[in-house]
Formats: structure tokens, sequence, C-alpha cells
């Protein structure tokens, strides 16, 4: 049988041949759409992991910045401290040797 001069085998075969290459054209399209679409998810994901990372960052100085405030007032507690000691001892030491010694 032949179709417009040609053979119907040799049209079937061509408009086969054209079908697999709409196939591939539409698969390599949505390919690439997969892509573009990983992409922005990709982005989205780094700027999540931005934004989480500034505000670990911010809560982290924040952190530091009370842990040097608790450091010195330690700091000031201890020498509070010694200084109260430093007169306790002395009283302690004033009535011992105020005391007469009987023995």
């Amino acid at each position: 049988m032949v179709f417009e001069g040609r053979s119907m085998f040799t049209y079937s075969s061509k408009r086969h041949h054209r079908h697999l290459q709409l196939g591939l054209v539409n698969r390599r399209r949505a390919q690439l759409k997969e892509v573009k679409q990983r992409r922005k998810r990709v982005v989205v994901l780094q700027s999540d992991i931005e934004m989480k990372n500034l505000k670990l960052y911010m809560e982290n100085r924040t952190i530091i910045e009370e842990n040097e405030k608790l450091r010195k007032k330690a700091m000031l507690l201890h020498q509070e401290n010694q200084a109260l000691l430093s007169q306790l001892q002395k009283k302690l030491s004033e009535k011992n040797s105020s005391k007469p010694v009987t023995g």
C-alpha cells in the first residue's frame, strides 16, 4: 500500500520516530522543570539555614554577654567574700589576743 508516494511502512516508522522524539523532548522538559524546582527548594533551604544560623548566632552572643556579666558579678562577690573573711579573721585574732592566757 502506498501513502502519498511512500509505503505505509516508511510513513509508520517515521511517525513512530517522531513520536519517540516528542517523548524524549517532553521527558527532557519535565527533567528541566524538576531541576528548576529542586534549585528553588535548595535556595529556600539555604535561606532557611542562613536565618536559623543568624538566630543561633544572636542567641549565642546574648549568652556570651550574660556569661560575662555573671563572671564580673562572681568576681565582685569573691572579692567581697575575701574582704569579709579578712575582717572576721582580724576580729577573731583581736579577740584571741585580748583574752588573758590561762593555763
